[in-house]
């Protein structure tokens, strides 16, 4: 008995709850709230440090100031270790110097070249001119000159043999016809007969120079002046091809020179532009923040990673930033489409802190991104009246209330009790004879589970909807 009387109840439980509700169509206040996110950053004047070589990349952290560092004008808040970028410096600069001695004596060996290459041309020109001259000459004329001379002396050589020999007959004949020979005789023929002897042996010299010269001094001279005659020919037709030559290769040399000082030079100017990155001072009196500041954001994630002592940071990204004292904190948000849609400026809602929901802080929307940036996200600007006792940190984060729309006297129903169909949204209205219609509406803003109505209802009509958390009819 009991369990079919629980059974009967359960199943009227299931009937009055599958039963479409009644609510009766009246105005009441009607609102949009919108609670989200923001963060507390400077509105304007951060100094995003990043570092921009225009050569060098080995920047290693020797100094950094702590996160959130109260610094003041000149202060050092990040420092590379140097060493490496002086040691480049000395020998770019000891390279210019000797690049310097190079040119000046490259401009000497050019001058010199320019200014002796006629001589040498007309050295050259001079020595080929010569040996053609002496090799025609021998050949046409001395070498034929040569050869007589030598047969001439070698005629007067044997003439003056066989005049020597006739005197000896001659005295040897004339002193045979005494019969005693006198010492005086005797030494005359003596001295004769050597002068013979003496006669003879010259001509066996000359015969021998005679044979020596038309067999070998006089061919071998031949050959020497068309050798010269052939090699200074030679030697002048490369003279008129290299030293011109060699001119233009010294110039090219010293342009090459010139172009590698003009780029040793810059090299070296941007390695000293490079070098006034290795130590960053406080423009002003501020803050100093690990991880870039920009665009409204604080995103010190990955820039953090590399900021300890010998870390490198990322090179052409901002990883630090300088937060001037002056700088006036703001709360800035990023906001989903639907959210930014239902805002405008001059909107006014209160912030709070974590750990100081005690402080109800009035801020005020000053500006709402008209287009999404690339996350797909709309940037909203909130200026805020900070209390005096209290400003928060750079970074902090604050929950923001703000009523986007508000009506005092709406009529506004259960988003459920709304139907859609091809001719737009329409509404189930009771009759007074307990049937039921379907009336077109004006639908107008939504808010959590509640849509305001716009046209297409009265107040007092009875409307019927689904669900537990309708208003039953009193």
């Amino acid at each position: 008995m009991i369990r079919l009387l629980i059974l009967l109840w359960v199943s009227f439980l299931l009937t009055v709850t599958s039963q479409a509700a009644e609510i009766i169509v009246e105005t009441r206040p009607f609102t949009i709230e919108k609670t989200f996110s923001a963060t507390a950053l400077p509105d304007k004047g951060c100094v995003p440090i990043l570092i921009e070589p225009k050569s060098w990349t080995d920047f290693q952290i020797l100094e950094l100031a702590d996160h959130g560092k109260r610094v003041t004008k000149g202060d050092v808040m990040l420092q590379f270790d140097p060493e490496a970028i002086d040691k480049k410096l000395a020998d770019v600069r000891r390279s210019l110097e000797a690049g310097l001695l190079n040119m000046a004596q490259a401009e000497l060996d050019l001058k010199h070249l320019q200014e002796t290459a006629p001589h040498k041309l007309e050295a050259w020109t001079r020595a080929a001119a010569i040996a053609k001259e002496e090799n025609h000459y021998f050949t046409t004329i001395r070498r034929k000159a040569t050869e007589d001379g030598a047969a001439q002396a070698l005629e007067r050589k044997k003439q003056m043999l066989s005049n020597q020999q006739e005197e000896l007959r001659q005295l040897t004949k004339m002193y045979a016809a005494d019969d005693v020979t006198e010492d005086t005789e005797e030494i005359i023929l003596t001295r004769q007969k050597d002068a013979v002897v003496t006669a003879e042996f010259a001509l066996r010299m000359e015969m021998l120079d005679y044979k020596r010269a038309l067999e070998v001094a006089l061919p071998r001279e031949a050959v020497t002046l068309a050798n010269n005659e052939r090699d200074t020919a030679i030697n002048l037709r490369e003279a008129e091809e290299n030293i011109p030559r060699a001119v233009q290769l010294k110039k090219i040399e010293l342009d090459t020179l010139k172009t590698t000082q003009q780029r040793e030079k810059e090299s070296f100017a941007e390695l000293e532009a490079d070098r006034q990155m290795f130590e960053f001072k406080a423009p002003a009196d501020g803050w100093f923040y690990h991880g870039p500041i920009e665009n409204g954001r604080w995103s010190p994630a990955e820039a953090v990673k590399s900021l300890f002592k010998h870390g490198r940071p990322a090179l052409n990204r901002p990883f630090v930033t300088f937060v001037p004292a002056t700088a006036k904190l703001v709360l800035l948000a990023f906001l989903d489409e639907a959210a930014a849609r239902s805002l405008k400026p001059e909107l006014t809602g209160t912030a709070t802190l974590t750990g100081r929901e005690d402080l109800d802080i009035p801020v005020t929307l000053t500006r709402i991104a008209a287009t999404p940036g690339p996350d797909g996200t709309y940037r909203a600007d909130f200026s805020a009246a900070w209390p005096n006792e209290f400003v928060p940190p750079v970074g902090s984060t604050a929950q923001i209330r703000l009523i986007a729309y508000h009506q005092a006297a709406a009529i506004a129903i259960p988003s459920k009790a709304l139907n859609y169909d091809a001719t737009g949204w329409r509404v189930e209205v009771k009759l007074a004879d307990g049937k039921t219609e379907r009336r077109p509406v004006k639908r107008g803003r939504v808010s959590k589970e509640d849509t305001e109505i716009l046209s297409g209802l009265e107040v007092g009509q009875v409307i019927l909807t689904s669900g537990d958390d309708a208003k039953p009819k009193p």
